[in-house]
């Protein structure tokens, strides 16, 4: 799947939803699922500075396609780390640097998350597309 068949597979999704309560009950049960990420990678190094809790994000490439791995220690930050990983997993890194991401703004996240996540959400953001850009220049 690419990247925008899953935005707009997340837009529909957000959709069913008739309130933020229902949302965030969402957000927060994308984090359950959220895969551990391997204790070697909670450490300082694969800390997202910007997040107010605690985020580690680690990638890896293989055949110029992007895994990545994550955990938090807030319910609702690894909910949000959990729905960009699953728009960016498994994608190329050329594709992972340039998605314009538009599912963020279309499901309202920005205008209902409180600054200081709307500020973690960007920084997830930013260091997924800098590992990308990083290993796609390799």
């Amino acid at each position: 799947m690419t990247i925008h068949e899953t935005e707009l597979e997340i837009i529909e999704e957000f959709a069913l939803f008739d309130d933020w309560m229902q949302r965030y009950e969402h957000i927060i049960d994308l984090g359950k699922s959220l895969p551990m990420i391997n204790a070697e990678f909670k450490t300082e190094n694969y800390i997202i500075k910007g997040c107010q809790s605690q985020v580690w994000l680690h990638a890896t490439v293989n055949n110029n396609v992007i895994q990545f791995t994550a955990d938090s220690d807030a319910i609702i930050t690894k909910g949000l780390v959990a729905l960009m990983i699953r728009v960016l997993n498994n994608q190329s890194a050329t594709d992972v640097a340039t998605a314009p991401l538009t599912f963020i703004n279309k499901i309202g996240l920005t205008e209902h998350l409180s600054p200081t996540r709307a500020n973690g959400l960007l920084a997830m953001v930013k260091q997924m597309k800098l590992y990308a850009l990083s290993n796609s220049a390799k």
